[in-house]
């Protein structure tokens, strides 16, 4: 199974399952206010919006704070935040290489905590495309795996544009082109089956393997990034160990 798959699963239920949920919550509403402030209000025609209010429900995120975000994104909500996506780059222990998908309202701040968060950790933040040539921007849909028999749902995605179908763990994992994203989703979704999370990601071309004592090092890291307000997710080309990902679901 691919690190990928691997990961998918645990930064799923981990979102939902946050003790900090404040903090998830806010990361979610900066990405709704964005996506409303480039596409429109309408999540109907505004499939980042659909995504990000998808997102939002999955946490449990009030209704009102998911609106407020809207109006923001338009205007409607008074502040004028001017925010900025970001994806940064660099390596952690053993060179395993780190994409960290950021959004902040002030990229000066934002650089040099999580430089700082690298070398704490044993890593160094590189620049730009020193690691993004051995990653692919997919699309990522999570079902869990006893909605229907695998070659059914296989059909069904293949057939909506889907590239390929994987099982990780519990879980159904579609890999599409981002771009064909919310075409699958809703096909899914029109077959009244549920999805447990979908979102654009980068994946490695190729994983390493590592033993535990350095993945722990590794996951460490990775945590620290995640935990800062700034940060929606960092992605990796580390193929965790079987131990090392029951424990994390189990801590999850």
């Amino acid at each position: 199974m691919a690190g990928h798959s691997h990961w998918a699963g645990i930064k799923h239920k981990k979102s939902i399952a946050d003790a900090k949920r404040g903090k998830v919550f806010s990361k979610i509403s900066r990405m709704i206010t964005l996506a409303a402030k480039r596409g429109g209000g309408d999540p109907n025609m505004n499939p980042k919006l659909e995504l990000a209010i998808s997102k939002a429900r999955m946490a449990n995120m009030p209704k009102d704070n998911i609106e407020r975000a809207i109006q923001k994104g338009t205007g409607a909500g008074g502040d004028n935040i001017e925010l900025q996506e970001c994806l940064f780059e660099g390596y952690g222990p053993h060179g395993i290489a780190l994409m960290v998908d950021a959004l902040t309202d002030n990229k000066n701040r934002t650089v040099p905590e999580l430089r700082k968060i690298f070398e704490k950790f044993g890593g160094n933040m590189g620049e730009s495309g020193c690691v993004s040539w051995m990653f692919e921007k997919k699309g990522i849909i999570l079902v869990n795996s006893n909605v229907c028999a695998e070659d059914e749902f296989m059909m069904l995605v293949l057939d909506a544009g889907a590239e390929d179908l994987q099982t990780a763990g519990e879980y159904y994992q579609v890999l599409c082109s981002h771009t064909d994203l919310d075409t699958v989703k809703k096909a899914i979704e029109n077959q009244n089956i549920t999805i447990e999370n979908a979102e654009v990601s980068w994946l490695a071309n190729n994983t390493i393997d590592l033993d535990e004592e350095a993945c722990r090092k590794v996951v460490a890291l990775v945590e620290a990034l995640e935990d800062h307000d700034d940060v929606n997710n960092v992605y990796s080309n580390l193929n965790l160990t079987q131990e090392l990902f029951l424990e994390m679901k189990d801590k999850s």
